[in-house]
């Protein structure tokens, strides 16, 4: 019932706001308050722009040696009112649902529904909401330390001890396969309000989430079990987990989606207690800047660099599966590796206390073409990541922690607002291919 319950009381906001655009559509083009030029959509994209309600989705394909071949779909449905509609030029939509269904040929089950609703009731407050129930039993774990950075090493059957090993030939090295992997069953709702100041450009934000975990092992002979066993960790099997939010945004993105100019920067606080329902007592502090510029107009159909710094701090009591997670409004972060932070490693290869990143990409607009009433926008992205975990933040300022790597990629705007990604990233540890929706900033 409590599921039930969590996905009903955000579309009953959904739909309200629904009926307030409704009685707003007239001819009147005048703002009830103002907003920053900075945020008005290009041109460009107000000319691509769908009015009304469409839906995007596309297969959900995936393979990879952690959770083998994954198959389902991502989709979205947007509400982009009309032209009329006084925030049309100023938002990528009025409301927008988006649905993931999604398993595996290894049993990683993830199903997730999320809403966003800007200028709610045509006031200055934004709705976000998401449920998700996600099962995954190929998680990896190599510490909570900066002993995670340490290179991969076994010895193979002469007896010699490699170094700095791939990532397929460790794995293919264990006697116990299971060694570094858990399971996770986690049952996750969010509710978020965020209300502008300053036309728009700062965003305040006040939130709450909870979540029912269950993590666990196929066997006793994992580093995680040596680890829990040892008093290393907090987290291990059954758990509730909530923590208040709050944080503060500046953004100036003319396209929220995929955006040309602009920033995006956010600094937010967790703190979970029993008080708020949890088992556990700890805070977090999340920080990135995301800078966006087009270059040499006129030059080029669409040259955009895109550049991120983050750094997150986990303090007091935390379960380790918290060290994974750095929340934004715009969506977490899970640990450093994986398809948002360093795309050339496994997902949450690495972590630590302090963790920070850096990812810049060059988007080159190359191609153009409307397909069945679809228009369709390609662009070629060569990309750089780097990254590390730090114990303490006095290790953060003396020891040099980082690793690395390079990709290029492929990005599909469809309609404007839904991007598909393709990336290909190479490390001295691992190859990887991802495809998801959404930039990976």
């Amino acid at each position: 019932m409590h599921k039930i319950i969590s996905i009903a009381f955000p579309l009953f906001f959904f739909v309200l706001q629904g009926f307030s655009q409704a009685k707003n559509n007239g001819d009147s083009l005048h703002l009830p308050f103002a907003i920053a030029d900075e945020k008005r959509l290009s041109d460009e994209d107000l000319k691509n722009k769908k009015e009304g309600i469409y839906v995007t989705g596309v297969p959900d394909l995936s393979s990879d040696p952690l959770n083998g071949f994954g198959y389902g779909g991502e989709g979205s449905i947007y509400f982009n009112g009309k032209r009329t509609d006084p925030f049309y030029k100023y938002t990528p939509y009025r409301q927008k649902i988006d649905f993931t269904l999604f398993n595996t040929t290894k049993d990683e089950r993830e199903l997730k529904l999320k809403i966003d609703v800007p200028y709610i009731f045509n006031t200055k407050w934004r709705l976000r909401s998401e449920s998700m129930y996600e099962v995954n039993p190929n998680l990896i774990y190599f510490g909570n330390t900066e002993k995670s950075l340490n290179g991969l090493s076994y010895t193979d059957s002469k007896g010699n001890l490699v170094s700095n090993a791939n990532y397929s030939d460790y794995i293919g090295s264990l006697k116990n396969p299971f060694y570094n992997t858990f399971k996770k069953e986690e049952f996750i709702f969010n509710i978020t309000m965020e209300h502008s100041f300053f036309d728009g450009k700062v965003r305040a934000l006040i939130g709450y989430e909870f979540g029912y975990l269950n993590l666990t092992t196929v066997n006793d002979s994992t580093l995680l079990n040596s680890d829990n066993s040892k008093g290393l960790i907090y987290g291990f099997g059954k758990g509730r987990n909530a923590m208040s939010q709050i944080g503060i945004s500046y953004d100036t993105r003319d396209l929220e989606p995929d955006p040309a100019n602009g920033i995006f920067a956010e600094l937010n606080n967790e703190y979970s207690s029993p008080a708020l329902l949890s088992k556990y007592s700890f805070y977090k502090f999340y920080f990135h800047f995301n800078y966006y510029k087009k270059l040499f107009q006129g030059q080029f159909n669409k040259l955009v660099f895109a550049g991120r710094y983050a750094m997150g701090y986990t303090g007091g009591d935390a379960p380790f599966f918290e060290y994974q997670d750095q929340w934004s409004s715009e969506g977490s972060t899970e640990g450093l590796g994986g398809s948002h932070t360093l795309r050339g490693y496994k997902q949450a290869r690495f972590l630590g206390r302090v963790m920070t990143f850096n990812n810049y990409e060059l988007r080159y607009r190359f191609l153009q073409k409307t397909v069945f009433k679809q228009h369709l926008a390609f662009s070629a992205v060569p990309f750089f990541d780097i990254g590390g975990v730090w114990d303490d933040l006095n290790s953060f300022f003396t020891k040099n922690n980082y690793r690395y790597n390079v990709g290029v990629g492929l990005r599909i705007a469809w309609d404007v607002n839904t991007i598909l990604r393709f990336d290909y990233a190479i490390s001295k540890e691992d190859n990887q291919f991802f495809f998801s929706l959404g930039h990976a900033f």
